[in-house]
Protein backbone atom coordinates (compact mmCIF):
# COMPACT_ATOMS: atom_id res chain seq x y z
CA UNK A 1 0.00 0.00 0.00
CA UNK A 2 2.86 2.37 0.84
CA UNK A 3 4.44 1.75 -2.58
CA UNK A 4 1.08 2.35 -4.29
CA UNK A 5 0.69 5.72 -2.55
CA UNK A 6 4.29 6.70 -3.37
CA UNK A 7 3.84 6.04 -7.09
CA UNK A 8 0.44 7.71 -7.07
CA UNK A 9 2.22 10.85 -5.83
CA UNK A 10 4.78 10.46 -8.65
CA UNK A 11 1.87 10.18 -11.10
CA UNK A 12 0.23 13.29 -9.65
CA UNK A 13 3.45 15.31 -9.91
CA UNK A 14 4.17 14.10 -13.44
CA UNK A 15 0.62 14.80 -14.66
CA UNK A 16 0.60 18.28 -13.11
CA UNK A 17 3.72 19.08 -15.10
CA UNK A 18 2.35 17.44 -18.25
CA UNK A 19 -1.02 19.15 -18.00
CA UNK A 20 0.45 22.63 -17.76
CA UNK A 21 3.28 22.19 -20.30
CA UNK A 22 1.81 19.58 -22.66
CA UNK A 23 4.83 17.37 -21.98
CA UNK A 24 7.09 15.59 -19.47
CA UNK A 25 4.81 12.95 -17.83
CA UNK A 26 6.86 10.12 -19.32
CA UNK A 27 10.22 11.84 -18.92
CA UNK A 28 9.55 12.69 -15.26
CA UNK A 29 8.14 9.26 -14.34
CA UNK A 30 10.84 7.29 -16.18
CA UNK A 31 13.62 9.35 -14.62
CA UNK A 32 12.28 8.58 -11.13
CA UNK A 33 11.89 4.86 -11.93
CA UNK A 34 15.48 4.67 -13.18
CA UNK A 35 16.64 6.35 -9.96
CA UNK A 36 15.23 3.45 -7.90
CA UNK A 37 16.97 0.87 -10.10
CA UNK A 38 14.16 -0.22 -12.44
CA UNK A 39 15.18 -2.04 -15.63
CA UNK A 40 15.09 0.57 -18.46
CA UNK A 41 12.81 -1.40 -20.79
CA UNK A 42 10.49 -2.30 -17.89
CA UNK A 43 10.45 1.33 -16.68
CA UNK A 44 9.39 2.57 -20.11
CA UNK A 45 6.84 -0.24 -20.46
CA UNK A 46 5.20 0.55 -17.10
CA UNK A 47 5.07 4.27 -17.83
CA UNK A 48 3.50 3.58 -21.23
CA UNK A 49 0.86 1.31 -19.64
CA UNK A 50 0.01 3.97 -17.05
CA UNK A 51 -0.23 6.58 -19.79
CA UNK A 52 -2.97 4.61 -21.54
CA UNK A 53 -5.29 5.91 -18.83
CA UNK A 54 -3.79 9.36 -18.32
CA UNK A 55 -3.61 10.20 -22.04
CA UNK A 56 -7.20 9.01 -22.55
CA UNK A 57 -8.42 11.18 -19.66
CA UNK A 58 -6.37 14.13 -20.87
CA UNK A 59 -7.58 13.74 -24.47
CA UNK A 60 -11.25 13.62 -23.41
CA UNK A 61 -10.79 16.72 -21.25
CA UNK A 62 -9.05 18.65 -24.05
CA UNK A 63 -11.73 17.63 -26.58
CA UNK A 64 -14.50 18.82 -24.27
CA UNK A 65 -12.84 22.25 -24.07
CA UNK A 66 -12.33 22.47 -27.86
CA UNK A 67 -8.54 22.25 -27.61
CA UNK A 68 -8.02 19.56 -30.28
CA UNK A 69 -7.22 19.97 -33.99
CA UNK A 70 -8.30 16.53 -35.26
CA UNK A 71 -6.54 16.93 -38.61
CA UNK A 72 -3.23 17.31 -36.79
CA UNK A 73 -4.07 14.36 -34.52
CA UNK A 74 -4.87 12.08 -37.49
CA UNK A 75 -1.70 13.11 -39.34
CA UNK A 76 0.77 12.83 -36.49
CA UNK A 77 -0.59 9.80 -34.61
CA UNK A 78 0.11 7.01 -37.17
CA UNK A 79 3.82 7.80 -37.79
CA UNK A 80 4.13 8.34 -34.03
CA UNK A 81 2.69 4.87 -33.38
CA UNK A 82 5.07 3.25 -35.89
CA UNK A 83 8.07 5.04 -34.37
CA UNK A 84 6.99 4.03 -30.85
CA UNK A 85 6.61 0.34 -31.77
CA UNK A 86 10.06 0.29 -33.41
CA UNK A 87 11.61 2.12 -30.44
CA UNK A 88 10.05 -0.28 -27.92
CA UNK A 89 11.32 -3.32 -29.84
CA UNK A 90 14.83 -1.85 -30.06
CA UNK A 91 15.00 -0.99 -26.35
CA UNK A 92 13.89 -4.47 -25.23
CA UNK A 93 16.65 -6.12 -27.27
CA UNK A 94 19.46 -3.95 -25.86
CA UNK A 95 21.71 -5.21 -23.01
CA UNK A 96 20.43 -3.74 -19.71
CA UNK A 97 23.57 -1.72 -18.89
CA UNK A 98 23.71 -0.25 -22.39
CA UNK A 99 19.96 0.47 -22.38
CA UNK A 100 20.27 2.35 -19.08
CA UNK A 101 23.04 4.55 -20.49
CA UNK A 102 21.20 5.13 -23.79
CA UNK A 103 17.97 6.03 -22.00
CA UNK A 104 19.77 8.37 -19.59
CA UNK A 105 21.54 10.11 -22.49
CA UNK A 106 18.22 10.62 -24.27
CA UNK A 107 16.57 11.87 -21.09
CA UNK A 108 19.54 14.14 -20.42
CA UNK A 109 19.14 15.59 -23.92
CA UNK A 110 15.40 16.11 -23.45
CA UNK A 111 15.94 17.66 -20.02
CA UNK A 112 18.59 20.02 -21.42
CA UNK A 113 16.22 20.98 -24.21
CA UNK A 114 13.43 21.75 -21.75
CA UNK A 115 15.79 23.76 -19.54
CA UNK A 116 17.17 25.87 -22.39
CA UNK A 117 13.90 26.17 -24.30
CA UNK A 118 11.78 27.48 -21.43
CA UNK A 119 14.52 29.50 -19.75
CA UNK A 120 15.53 31.37 -22.89
CA UNK A 121 12.32 31.55 -24.94
CA UNK A 122 9.32 30.44 -22.90
CA UNK A 123 6.26 29.81 -25.10
CA UNK A 124 6.41 31.46 -28.53
CA UNK A 125 2.86 32.10 -29.77
CA UNK A 126 3.56 35.02 -32.10
CA UNK A 127 2.55 33.23 -35.36
CA UNK A 128 -0.85 31.55 -35.47
CA UNK A 129 -3.12 30.82 -38.44
CA UNK A 130 -1.87 28.77 -41.40
CA UNK A 131 -2.43 24.97 -41.46
CA UNK A 132 0.52 22.75 -40.50
CA UNK A 133 1.72 20.67 -43.47
CA UNK A 134 2.06 16.86 -43.62
CA UNK A 135 5.76 17.22 -44.57
CA UNK A 136 6.33 18.69 -41.13
CA UNK A 137 3.92 16.53 -39.10
CA UNK A 138 4.78 13.04 -40.44
CA UNK A 139 8.54 13.04 -39.69
CA UNK A 140 7.90 14.89 -36.42
CA UNK A 141 5.50 12.13 -35.35
CA UNK A 142 7.91 9.34 -36.31
CA UNK A 143 10.88 10.82 -34.45
CA UNK A 144 8.85 11.81 -31.38
CA UNK A 145 7.24 8.35 -31.17
CA UNK A 146 10.59 6.58 -31.45
CA UNK A 147 12.18 8.72 -28.73
CA UNK A 148 9.08 8.37 -26.54
CA UNK A 149 9.45 4.58 -26.42
CA UNK A 150 13.24 4.40 -26.13
CA UNK A 151 13.53 7.17 -23.52
CA UNK A 152 10.31 6.45 -21.64
CA UNK A 153 9.09 9.88 -22.68
CA UNK A 154 9.61 12.35 -25.50
CA UNK A 155 6.33 12.68 -27.38
CA UNK A 156 5.49 15.92 -25.58
CA UNK A 157 9.02 17.35 -25.18
CA UNK A 158 9.61 16.97 -28.94
CA UNK A 159 6.10 17.46 -30.36
CA UNK A 160 4.86 20.39 -28.26
CA UNK A 161 7.85 22.77 -28.65
CA UNK A 162 8.16 21.91 -32.36
CA UNK A 163 4.52 22.79 -33.03
CA UNK A 164 4.73 25.89 -30.84
CA UNK A 165 7.88 27.02 -32.65
CA UNK A 166 6.15 26.37 -35.99
CA UNK A 167 3.71 29.07 -34.86
CA UNK A 168 0.69 28.00 -36.93
CA UNK A 169 -1.50 26.72 -34.09
CA UNK A 170 -2.87 28.31 -30.95
CA UNK A 171 -0.88 27.13 -27.90
CA UNK A 172 -3.98 25.54 -26.33
CA UNK A 173 -4.60 23.52 -29.52
CA UNK A 174 -0.95 22.46 -29.67
CA UNK A 175 -1.12 21.06 -26.13
CA UNK A 176 -4.56 19.51 -26.68
CA UNK A 177 -3.64 17.87 -30.00
CA UNK A 178 -0.31 16.51 -28.78
CA UNK A 179 -1.93 15.14 -25.60
CA UNK A 180 -4.80 13.51 -27.51
CA UNK A 181 -2.61 11.88 -30.19
CA UNK A 182 -0.33 10.53 -27.46
CA UNK A 183 -2.92 7.86 -26.61
CA UNK A 184 -2.32 6.15 -30.00
CA UNK A 185 1.47 6.40 -29.57
CA UNK A 186 1.28 5.01 -26.04
CA UNK A 187 -0.91 2.13 -27.22
CA UNK A 188 1.59 1.18 -29.93
CA UNK A 189 4.54 1.38 -27.52
CA UNK A 190 2.68 -0.74 -24.94
CA UNK A 191 1.92 -3.42 -27.57
CA UNK A 192 5.60 -3.42 -28.57
CA UNK A 193 6.81 -3.82 -24.98
CA UNK A 194 4.24 -6.45 -24.00
CA UNK A 195 4.93 -8.47 -27.15
CA UNK A 196 8.62 -8.66 -26.22
CA UNK A 197 8.45 -8.68 -22.41
CA UNK A 198 5.12 -10.34 -21.63
CA UNK A 199 3.03 -9.57 -18.54
CA UNK A 200 4.93 -11.64 -15.98
CA UNK A 201 7.48 -9.04 -14.82
CA UNK A 202 5.22 -5.99 -14.90
CA UNK A 203 5.01 -4.44 -11.42
CA UNK A 204 1.33 -3.60 -11.40
CA UNK A 205 1.56 -1.60 -8.17
CA UNK A 206 3.77 0.91 -9.98
CA UNK A 207 1.50 1.00 -13.05
CA UNK A 208 -1.68 1.43 -10.98
CA UNK A 209 -0.03 4.07 -8.77
CA UNK A 210 1.13 6.15 -11.73
CA UNK A 211 -2.23 5.66 -13.46
CA UNK A 212 -4.41 6.60 -10.48
CA UNK A 213 -2.28 9.61 -9.56
CA UNK A 214 -2.26 10.88 -13.13
CA UNK A 215 -5.99 10.38 -13.71
CA UNK A 216 -6.94 12.12 -10.46
CA UNK A 217 -5.35 15.39 -11.52
CA UNK A 218 -5.67 15.15 -15.33
CA UNK A 219 -8.79 17.39 -15.51
CA UNK A 220 -7.25 19.97 -13.16
CA UNK A 221 -3.59 19.89 -14.25
CA UNK A 222 -3.88 22.98 -16.47
CA UNK A 223 -4.78 25.02 -13.37
CA UNK A 224 -1.19 24.67 -12.12
CA UNK A 225 -0.05 27.30 -14.59
CA UNK A 226 -2.01 29.87 -12.53
CA UNK A 227 0.23 29.09 -9.56
CA UNK A 228 3.57 28.39 -11.26
CA UNK A 229 4.21 30.09 -14.64
CA UNK A 230 4.71 27.59 -17.49
CA UNK A 231 8.08 29.16 -18.31
CA UNK A 232 9.36 28.69 -14.77
CA UNK A 233 7.91 25.19 -14.49
CA UNK A 234 9.77 24.20 -17.67
CA UNK A 235 13.04 25.40 -16.14
CA UNK A 236 12.32 23.57 -12.87
CA UNK A 237 11.52 20.26 -14.57
CA UNK A 238 14.31 20.53 -17.14
CA UNK A 239 16.94 21.11 -14.43
CA UNK A 240 15.63 18.22 -12.33
CA UNK A 241 15.80 15.83 -15.29
CA UNK A 242 19.33 16.98 -16.19
CA UNK A 243 20.58 16.54 -12.62
CA UNK A 244 19.01 13.11 -11.99
CA UNK A 245 20.08 11.62 -15.31
CA UNK A 246 23.60 13.01 -14.95
CA UNK A 247 23.72 11.13 -11.63
CA UNK A 248 22.51 7.95 -13.36
CA UNK A 249 25.26 8.24 -16.00
CA UNK A 250 27.96 9.00 -13.41
CA UNK A 251 26.97 5.86 -11.44
CA UNK A 252 26.65 3.61 -14.51
CA UNK A 253 29.07 0.69 -14.82
CA UNK A 254 29.91 1.64 -18.43
CA UNK A 255 31.15 5.09 -17.39
CA UNK A 256 33.98 5.68 -14.88
CA UNK A 257 33.87 9.17 -13.34
CA UNK A 258 36.16 10.15 -10.41
CA UNK A 259 34.29 11.25 -7.26
CA UNK A 260 35.79 14.76 -7.32
CA UNK A 261 34.76 15.29 -10.93
CA UNK A 262 31.24 14.03 -10.17
CA UNK A 263 30.80 16.47 -7.25
CA UNK A 264 32.08 19.36 -9.37
CA UNK A 265 29.65 18.37 -12.12
CA UNK A 266 26.69 18.29 -9.70
CA UNK A 267 27.62 21.71 -8.29
CA UNK A 268 27.91 23.20 -11.79
CA UNK A 269 24.53 21.79 -12.85
CA UNK A 270 22.91 23.04 -9.64
CA UNK A 271 24.33 26.53 -10.23
CA UNK A 272 23.06 26.64 -13.83
CA UNK A 273 19.69 25.30 -12.67
CA UNK A 274 19.37 27.99 -9.97
CA UNK A 275 20.30 30.69 -12.48
CA UNK A 276 17.73 29.33 -14.97
CA UNK A 277 14.92 29.37 -12.39
CA UNK A 278 15.82 32.91 -11.30
CA UNK A 279 16.01 34.11 -14.93
CA UNK A 280 12.66 32.48 -15.81
CA UNK A 281 10.98 34.10 -12.81
CA UNK A 282 12.33 37.54 -13.74
CA UNK A 283 11.35 37.06 -17.40
CA UNK A 284 7.85 36.03 -16.35
CA UNK A 285 7.48 39.11 -14.13
CA UNK A 286 8.69 41.34 -16.99
CA UNK A 287 6.27 39.73 -19.46
CA UNK A 288 3.39 40.05 -16.97
CA UNK A 289 4.16 43.73 -16.40
CA UNK A 290 4.30 44.58 -20.12
CA UNK A 291 0.53 44.92 -20.76
CA UNK A 292 0.08 47.20 -17.74
CA UNK A 293 2.96 49.41 -18.87
CA UNK A 294 1.52 49.59 -22.39
CA UNK A 295 -1.89 50.53 -21.01
CA UNK A 296 -0.32 53.30 -18.90
CA UNK A 297 1.60 54.69 -21.88
CA UNK A 298 -1.55 54.68 -24.04
CA UNK A 299 -3.55 56.43 -21.29
CA UNK A 300 -0.86 59.06 -20.94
Amino acid sequence: MQKLVMFALVGIAAQLVDGSLGMAYGVTSTTLLLMIGTNPAMASAMVQLAQLGTTAASGIAHHSFGNVDWRVVRTIALPGAIGAFVGATLLVNMPVDLAKVVMSVLLLGLGSYLLVRFTVKGFDSSRVGQPVGRRFLVPLGGVAGFVDATAGGGWGPIGTPALLANGRMEPRKVIGSVSTSEFVVTLAASVGFLTALGFADIQWQIVVGLLVGGMIVAPFAAMLVKVIPARMLGSLVGGLIVLTNTRTLVNADLVAVPAGVAIGLYVAIAAVWAFAIRHSWRAHKAESAEPAELRESVAA
